[in-house]
């Protein structure tokens, strides 16, 4: 299980509520969402990256070198989408070849 700071618990917990009240009952379509600049304020604060092999995953909370957001259990949408909707940033597309800090493996 991974090591997550209390603070970062809590701003993930607070994302992940205010996500489910944007837009409750309603799948979010990646082609309907803008995709997630690197520049995000959101983005910075979570060091989300669209192209996860520029991350040395010696940095990484959870090291591996294959983790990217297409393997991640926060992603929606369908495999194989290039640009997907994901629980950390409501409202927004992430890169099915990107990474954050907040990567979680599929169960």
């Amino acid at each position: 299980m991974s090591k997550i700071a209390r603070r970062q618990f809590i701003q993930l917990s607070a994302v992940a509520a205010a996500g489910c009240l944007v837009h409750p009952g309603r799948e979010a379509q990646a082609q309907d969402l803008p995709q997630l600049a690197e520049d995000d304020p959101m983005a910075q604060a979570m060091k989300y990256t669209h192209d996860a092999s520029t991350v040395d995953p010696s940095t990484r909370a959870n090291p591996a070198a294959d983790q990217n957001c297409a393997n991640c259990a926060l992603i929606q949408g369908n495999d194989g989408d290039e640009w997907r909707p994901c629980q950390i940033f409501p409202g927004k597309a992430v890169a099915a070849a990107g990474w954050c800090s907040v990567w979680a493996p599929k169960s």
